[in-house]
């Protein structure tokens, strides 16, 4: 069988781009036109791009924010009282990872820019870990209680002192043996398996990044 073209579509008449007599020109006022303008919402792209130059946070952050206009809107107001770096990364990550785990949108959620400022601020005051901020977020879904009375019922404020921690870490190596061993070895899980061992006995108060460091310090030769 072979196929052969029938006819050309050249003109515009041909795609039936003809005025209909029916149907007059609408004609639009330019003061009606720029309450449209200003009544309709702004596109996503030129969301991002405002966030990016407004915000300075990374493209991809912005992308992902702007994804949704109820979390972008939350976004903005969250940014009046916390570093928008932070708040940008926080809500990418971890605000996101919880609402796509639970199947829903940022809108279904029903949680508010006040609940996750409350929960970023305690982050940044040091008054819970980022593990700590973690189990949290996965609590706030359609959940009205804030985010530092969850961790006070959780029992997940305050982290540890360094000598608190240096003590966990000490357990940690004499209880896990094997895991030093592997860990002299070169094999990097070990190290991650020892800072989840202090993490389970300082009940998750740690900081990792000094509980890493204090590792370091105590499995060297």
């Amino acid at each position: 069988m072979i196929t052969v073209p029938m006819r050309l579509k050249e003109e515009a008449e041909d795609y039936r781009y003809i005025p209909d007599p029916d149907l007059p020109p609408m004609m639009a006022e330019e003061g009606r036109i720029e309450v449209i303008r200003e009544e309709m919402p702004e596109p996503s792209h030129i969301k991002t791009d405002r966030f990016v130059r407004e915000y300075g946070i990374d493209k991809d952050h912005a992308k992902v924010i702007t994804s949704e206009l109820e979390l972008a809107d939350a976004f903005e107001e969250v940014v009046k009282t916390v570093d928008p770096e932070f708040a940008a990364l926080w809500m990418r990550d971890e605000l996101k990872r919880v609402i796509y785990y639970n199947k829903m949108s940022f809108k279904e959620s029903e949680i508010t820019p006040v609940q996750i400022v409350d929960l970023l601020k305690m982050l940044l005051d040091k008054k819970i870990t980022a593990k700590a901020g973690k189990r949290i977020m996965e609590k706030l879904p359609k959940n009205n209680e804030m985010p530092s009375q969850i961790a006070d019922d959780m029992g997940l404020t305050g982290v540890v002192d360094e000598d608190i921690v240096l003590k966990a870490v000490k357990q940690a190596v004499d209880q896990n043996p094997d895991a030093v061993t592997d860990y002299y070895e070169g094999k990097k899980n070990a190290m991650n398996f020892l800072i989840g061992q202090v993490m389970r006995i300082t009940r998750g108060k740690a900081d990792p990044g000094k509980t890493y460091k204090l590792l370091e310090s105590e499995l060297k030769i």
